[in-house]
């Protein structure tokens, strides 16, 4: 694999969703782990189509904030910093959410034809949908998908507490078909709390997703390539006491993450070599995060992030660090491979 000739590279974050200031602070690391000796680290805060190139941490000098923070040309993904054009060569894409994880901002780049760290438009459009990627994956032979009940925002939900308990039984999730960091998600134990879940799921989203629930642990893992082939990275646990992996137990510490997971070593490479499978499956580029409910023997699959949390306390850089990598070198690994699209 050779090495990305660019300079220029431009980490996006900020988003249009409720994740916005959680990207913010996935892109503040992953700007501060890139190779300042490879490149010219340009940071765009890009929320409701208003994008500022809001710091530049140059060749080999350290982070300098810019004020004021100059307007991205977007006819060119293109910025005039201090007095100079600078047109960016690369985007690591780190918007969780809407634009940056639902393809359209993966369409903007290569309609410019700017390589960019993550999957396609169309792979990540697939993904960002629950149910979209579920569908995908129903029929294949290595992971399991629990039933689903699919629900489009203004159909009627006569009979929805009769059909949820015959086709699904109870517990379920009832849980935005888009999004992410467990916002809009419900555990629903009872058929009487059922359309309130219903509802609230529906706030920020046109379709959702009710989920039977399955028991058991949840396991995560995460794929990139490096050039030659796909590569898993270790297993992590997830361990809460909150009824799931909520957003108070992923961002607020009322959960254990363990790295590597305490699974035997035919589990450990049954998930990975899952993960690559899927991986394969859906088409993916770059650094993809998959998650799963670990049930007996049985794997099932929960869903896949694109675009997976890069602060210093979240899952992937605690896989990066179990694996022995620094997180210069993944990010680095992670360029290359997806510069040449």
């Amino acid at each position: 694999m050779e090495n990305f000739k660019g300079r220029s590279l431009a980490v996006i974050y900020g988003s249009d969703s409720s994740e916005w200031e959680i990207s913010c602070r996935s892109g503040l690391f992953t700007a501060s782990q890139i190779d300042g000796s490879r490149f010219d680290v340009y940071e765009i805060f890009a929320r409701f189509g208003d994008w500022k190139v809001v710091a530049v941490r140059p060749l080999g000098g350290g982070r300098v904030e810019l004020e004021p923070a100059p307007q991205v040309d977007k006819t060119d993904f293109s910025a005039l910093v201090n007095g100079r054009k600078v047109k960016f060569d690369y985007a690591y894409i780190m918007q969780h959410g809407i634009p940056g994880e639902n393809g359209q901002l993966q369409g903007y780049l290569q309609m410019l034809q700017v390589p960019f760290s993550s999957c396609n438009s169309f792979v990540s459009t697939i993904i960002f949908d629950k149910f979209s990627c579920k569908s995908y994956l129903k029929d294949v032979d290595f992971v399991r998908c629990a039933k689903d009940i699919f629900l489009r925002k203004g159909e009627s939900l006569e009979g929805i507490e009769d059909k949820v308990t015959s086709q699904l039984g109870y517990p379920v999730f009832v849980k935005p078909t888009d999004g992410g960091s467990s916002f809009g998600v419900t555990k629903v134990k009872r058929a009487e709390d059922l359309r309130a879940a219903i509802e609230f799921a529906f706030e920020d989203t046109a379709t959702v997703m009710i989920e039977a629930g399955v028991s058991g642990r949840e396991i995560t893992c995460a794929v990139y390539q490096d050039g030659v082939s796909e590569v898993a990275l270790p297993v992590i646990e997830i361990v809460t006491d909150h009824e799931f992996f909520d957003y108070e137990a992923k961002y607020n510490g009322f959960s254990e993450e363990i790295c590597p997971a305490p699974l035997d070593a035919a589990m450990t490479a049954k998930v990975q070599e899952t993960s690559r499978k899927i991986y394969s499956q859906l088409g993916c580029k770059g650094l993809v995060r998959v998650d799963y409910i670990l049930c007996g023997e049985e794997l099932y699959f929960l869903e896949m992030n694109t675009i997976p949390g890069m602060t210093a306390a979240s899952l992937v850089p605690k896989m990066v660090r179990t694996a022995g990598l620094s997180m210069t070198d993944f990010l680095n690994t992670v360029i290359d491979s997806t510069a040449s699209r």
